[in-house]
């Protein structure tokens, strides 16, 4: 009878106990070294050195490039990750909070991060073929999750009913613009004063979009 190996995987090459915990492992730094980016590009910049975050995160660089063997490749996991969250949480809002409410609060979520998220974008904008397809996905995960939310909060009755999600996005983008005064605050009481003028003649007859 053949024996099992040494590293856990039998010699039919299935995965066994150190193939599982390697890739628990690797899943572990993979999320700790994109929550440590995120945070050292808020405040050091896209271009901080590799060392700094792979401190961060408590591995080693080599760590780093392992799963990031480009600086692009770091910042577009980053940007998706942020992405992903922000969709994410709408689910939780609607089941929790009336719509008007739910969209409000969602509004302020994708404000802080729009806002929080200057210097990613403009390495998004840099030209790198690394970032080409991030419009699309950043397009393609908030325009339905928004859609969602102002679908509910326009049948109850809670807003006006002549936006559309794209319009919104854009819309609360342009009010996180870097250089104004009061960074996110400032922009959370802006869109803030936008959703207000969204619940503005709520009931409406329901326009076409």
């Amino acid at each position: 009878m053949e024996q099992a190996s040494l590293t856990g995987a039998d010699p039919a090459g299935e995965t066994g106990p150190a193939p599982r915990r390697r890739r628990v492992d690797a899943t572990r730094n993979r999320n700790s070294l994109l929550e440590a980016a995120k945070a050292v590009f808020a405040s050091t910049g896209v271009d901080a050195p590799a060392k700094e975050i792979a401190d961060r995160a408590g591995v080693g660089v080599g760590t780093l490039y392992r799963h990031f063997p480009r600086r692009s490749d770091l910042v577009a996991a980053v940007f998706q990750r942020e992405v992903d969250a922000c969709a994410d949480a709408a689910p939780a809002l609607s089941a929790t909070h009336a719509p008007g409410t739910a969209l409000a609060l969602w509004l302020d979520r994708y404000t802080e991060f729009v806002a929080t998220k200057q210097g990613l974008a403009s390495a998004l904008h840099s030209g790198d073929p690394a970032f080409d397809a991030l419009p699309a996905y950043f397009r393609q995960r908030l325009g339905p999750t928004l859609g969602s939310l102002l679908d509910a909060a326009e049948a109850s009755g809670e807003i006006r009913a002549d936006i559309g999600p794209e319009q919104l996005l854009h819309a609360v983008a342009n009010l996180c613009l870097p250089g104004r005064d009061g960074g996110v605050a400032h922009s959370q009481r802006m869109v803030s004063l936008l959703v207000d003028g969204l619940r503005y003649g709520a009931g409406s007859t329901r326009a076409s979009r």
